[in-house]
């Protein structure tokens, strides 16, 4: 027999205190949500599954955190506000109500962190490993969005924070880089398990970016979505790419770590006449902005080293199928 709180319960229980204005108490069939006039709704989901993105065992408020903070990055990656989400849950039966509390207390730290609020969802039991999807909202003034597909030759390519730490970090939990110093495996490892989605930095791009999106596949890899949209090709200075100390300790070729997913950092073009204005922006923000590259005639993208002689890529980024 069932035991526990059961679905209506847990959402009783667990979800129903999260839930924003819109949401109606989670007790009606749908949301309602207001539009301001002269703006529009962005719109995103994203699924995670236990043993692909993140580990059965990770603790489960992390697991929640993440699961929307890599939806909030969508949602920063078009220039938008973040303002609600909708959650949908299959787990298994072993997945017992401490989990779901332990989860939903995750949640409900990042929605005071990032003034978030849950609107409504789903959930279901599986025999398989454990789905969670969520979806996203935000809000942007009309024409202000930031698309892919806004690149051109001359623009400069830059990249928010630094990348290949989530890489390594899941590296590190399956017992890799052994040789790192405590320190810096721990941070590996909370870059992997929390990222920092830029939802200051994404709002404030508007009108300086002309492309962009977030590093979810690996940097290589997604500046690739970028040149597909855009129809033109990039070339990245492998040397310029901003690494941790962490990331420089553990000895990992760039290449490897311009392939790696997860960092959740943003990528982006612009003129050059806009890089003074985007170094303002990084100092307001305390958040290092580094140019990697150019946006040139053509298609594809190429890693370059000092010399600007190729640097072969085994793979560019993490493949779903």
């Amino acid at each position: 027999m069932p035991t526990g709180l059961g679905e209506f319960g847990r959402i009783r229980e667990f979800f129903a205190p999260l839930a924003g204005p819109g949401g109606l108490g989670l007790i009606d069939d749908a949301a309602l949500v207001d539009c301001p006039a002269g703006h529009r709704l962005v719109v995103t989901a994203d699924a995670i599954v236990a043993g692909v993105h993140f580990l059965p065992d990770d603790p489960p408020d992390l697991v929640a955190r993440k699961l929307l903070r890599v939806n909030l990055s969508d949602i920063a990656a078009m220039g938008a506000r973040p303002l609600y989400y909708l959650l949908t849950t299959a787990l298994p039966t072993a997945w017992d109500d401490d989990w779901v509390a332990r989860f939903a207390h995750g949640l409900a730290e990042d929605q005071r962190q990032f003034g978030v609020a849950l609107i409504g969802g789903d959930s279901v039991a599986t025999g398989g490993p454990a789905v969670l999807s969520l979806t996203a909202l935000g809000e942007i003034e009309s024409g202000k969005e930031i698309r892919r597909s806004g690149a051109l030759p001359g623009d400069v390519v830059w990249v928010s924070g630094t990348i290949g730490d989530a890489f390594l970090g899941l590296a590190a939990l399956r017992g890799a880089y052994a040789a790192l110093v405590p320190e810096q495996r721990a941070y590996l490892i909370d870059r992997y398990r929390l990222p920092q989605p830029r939802v200051a930095l994404g709002p404030a791009l508007a009108g300086i970016a002309r492309a962009m999106l977030d590093v979810s596949d690996g940097l290589l890899a997604d500046l690739g979505h970028i040149c597909d949209a855009s129809r033109v090709a990039a070339r990245v200075a492998a040397p310029a790419l901003p690494l941790s100390d962490a990331a420089a300790a553990s000895g990992e070729e760039r290449a490897r770590l311009a392939s790696g997913g997860d960092d959740y950092e943003l990528l982006f073009t612009a003129p050059p006449a806009a890089t003074e204005r985007i170094n303002r922006l990084s100092a307001s923000l305390a958040l290092p902005m580094t140019a990697i590259g150019t946006i040139e005639h053509g298609s594809g993208v190429r890693l370059v080293d000092a010399e600007g002689n190729e640097i072969a890529v085994a793979a560019a980024g993490y493949r779903h199928f």
